[in-house]
């Protein structure tokens, strides 16, 4: 620990401790030598607490700790509890400075999470690079971004390959390959080639800067279980001097006992019943949570979301681009009268004037020396062009109706792309929807813990049911427009309120939904800006394994502050009643208060994970810690 002005008092507030038991208990001396050293130590050990004190007392805050402890103190002086004046005082004072550290640590790390944004940027400026501030950067700039440098704001590869590390946004460990034409957000790092990058999004607008907003949202919005807290801590504080006036005053008056020994006890419980535990462990184990949370590729939007998602009781996923890929392959190949390959190449020709996703595995295949004259898209229907002088029609079963092709669909999990050539049909190709390879972990996940599995699908029927069943989700409902997945998701919502709904979805259709639901997750959809508005969640590495992750890391945030909760009142509330008996000390009373507390915010900082412990034991202080009543 760094030696600074507040070390110093401790230590020598430790020494004037000593001196002040040993003239008490060995050499037994005068009271006023006793007095005197007594007021030095407590002056030195003290002076902090009491200004703080007198502060608040003035902006009418008569219920905070320093007050408890102030008049706890400078009671126990007029009692005669010298030594235990300065005990109270010097373990209180260690006691935030341990607190401070554990409290600063947790923060530290968690927003060492969110540093993604570099302050400079490398600007290609005709053969020159020049350094600007990354605030500088305006929309079609070309950046340089060299080996081991962080991508400052979001755009797209125009020269260079490499492998990027995405993980402080995606939580994902393995490199993402990035060359010309890919898109690359504010936050990766170039782990090898230098890397030419045109700017599509202002720095203040990028990916980074969006995620950090999010972050600096989530610490303002509270949960219940905070408001409770903080408004029992407003009601608990009074209660209490209440009672340590009634130990004071009653016994002596109704039967009779000394008033100095009454007013000893009276003024334990003061000690013991700081609220300390209760008003830094709550709001820290919320905090732990999102930033743990925030390490894994989830953004959470605040602690109300933590607390909701712990209560989540049924999970509606949307499928394409959610549990899906949203990137179609080739499955299968039916060819008439042509080879595989030839009706390959073929419908490739085609599609390669088109835009649709579907024409995504064919717009990269050689498609031959054909002459292509005209290309016409029928909407609704598919494509007709004239090839080598003849007329080839690619799309569904209504195309093939038009060409005078009697056909039916087949009952496959995709979509059949036909082709016909001159009114003679050449065979259909089979495309799917690639299934993400963690979306049956997810949902084996999800049903382990209890939770119902439903997917809402604009898709066919026949589709959706043999995409459930591939994953093992409970309910399938298919053939819904944004609209009818709103109303759908009414028949699953909880009247009682007490098991919450989630729904996750990938892009604007989805928003609705996500705004409508208990919890909104958005998967993959940093890119959109309606989804990020709608969503409380946002799973920045479109896994659907984070789903059932994201749900047990709120139970367990919930299930922490809980125990923290009741582990404190359960202490205080227990020596409470042995003060009142006598039966512990002022010493006993301030091991308890700085002992709870200090195992609240260990148990707290347990959220983050191994090694968070002892990365806090062996922190060192770097920023000047505030009083625990202003809630750190």
């Amino acid at each position: 620990m760094k030696m600074n002005s507040e070390n110093i008092e401790l230590i020598l507030g430790t020494i004037a401790l000593v001196v002040c038991l040993i003239m008490e208990h060995v050499m037994h001396i005068g009271e006023m030598p006793m007095i005197i050293v007594s007021i030095v130590g407590y002056i030195i050990v003290a002076h902090r607490v009491v200004i703080e004190a007198i502060k608040n007392i003035i902006k009418g805050d008569l219920f905070d700790e320093e007050t408890l402890m102030t008049v706890a103190t400078i009671g126990a002086f007029f009692v005669g509890g010298y030594s235990e004046a300065i005990a109270v005082m010097l373990f209180f004072r260690m006691g935030e400075e341990i607190e401070g550290l554990a409290v600063g640590k947790s923060r530290s790390s968690v927003r060492s999470l969110m540093d993604l944004q570099p302050d400079t940027a490398n600007l290609v400026d005709g053969d020159d690079v020049i350094t600007v501030e990354s605030d500088e950067l305006d929309i079609d700039d070309i950046i340089l971004v060299r080996a081991g440098e962080r991508v400052p704001a979001d755009g797209i590869v125009i020269d260079g390959t490499s492998s990027m590390n995405t993980m402080s946004l995606t939580g994902e460990s393995m490199p993402r390959d990035v060359s010309p034409g890919d898109n690359v957000l504010s936050g990766f790092i170039n782990m090898s080639g230098a890397l030419r990058i045109r700017v599509e999004r202002k720095t203040q607008e990028s990916t980074a800067s969006r995620i950090m907003e999010l972050m600096e949202d989530a610490e303002r919005n509270k949960s219940r279980s905070e408001r409770f807290i903080t408004s029992f801590s407003r009601v608990y504080t009074p209660i209490i001097l209440v009672i340590a006036l009634m130990v004071a005053v009653i016994p002596p008056l109704l039967f009779g006992g000394e008033l100095s020994t009454w007013a000893y006890r009276a003024l334990t419980i003061l000690v013991i019943s700081c609220p300390c535990a209760l008003v830094i462990s709550v709001p820290l184990s919320f905090f732990c949570g999102i930033g743990k949370a925030s390490s894994e590729g989830i953004l959470i939007k605040g602690s109300d979301s933590i607390e909701t998602m712990s209560r989540t009781r049924t999970v509606i996923m949307d499928k394409t681009g959610t549990l899906t890929k949203g990137i179609f392959a080739i499955t299968d190949v039916h060819p008439e009268g042509i080879s595989k390959d030839e009706l390959v190449e073929l419908v490739a020709a085609i599609e390669s004037f088109s835009d649709h996703p579907m024409s995504r595995p064919f717009r990269e295949m050689d498609v031959g020396d054909h002459l292509i004259t005209t290309v016409n898209e029928v909407s609704g229907m598919g494509i007709k062009a004239m090839i080598d002088d003849d007329v080839v029609c690619v799309g569904n079963v209504k195309m093939m109706h038009a060409e005078g092709i009697d056909i039916m669909d087949q009952d496959v999990p995709g979509i059949l792309l036909h082709a016909s050539c001159n009114g003679v049909y050449l065979g259909y190709i089979v495309l799917e929807d690639q299934l993400k390879e963690s979306s049956k972990e997810a949902v084996s996940e999800l049903k382990h813990d209890g939770v119902r599995t439903v997917m809402l699908t604009g898709d066919r029927l026949h589709v959706g049911k043999i995409i459930a069943e591939r994953l093992g989700i409970d309910e399938v409902h298919a053939d819904m427009l944004p609209a009818d997945k709103l109303d759908k998701m009414e028949d699953y919502l909880d009247p009682t309120g007490k098991g919450k709904l989630m729904f996750v979805g990938d892009g604007m259709n989805d928003a609705p939904s996500l705004a409508r639901s208990d919890v909104g997750v958005a998967m993959g959809g940093i890119g959109s800006d309606a989804a990020i508005e709608a969503a409380d969640v946002v799973i920045m590495s479109d896994d659907p394994s984070k789903i059932p992750y994201a749900i047990n890391l709120s139970k367990k945030v919930m299930t922490t502050v809980w125990v923290n909760v009741i582990a404190a009142l359960f202490v205080k509330f227990g020596f409470v009643f042995l003060a009142m008996s006598g039966l512990v000390t002022m010493w006993a009373g301030v091991f308890a208060d700085v002992g709870i507390m200090m195992l609240c915010v260990l148990n707290s900082i347990r959220i983050l994970g191994r090694g968070a412990l002892k990365n806090v034991i062996k922190a060192d202080v770097e920023e000047e810690h505030t009083c625990c009543c202003d809630h750190c």
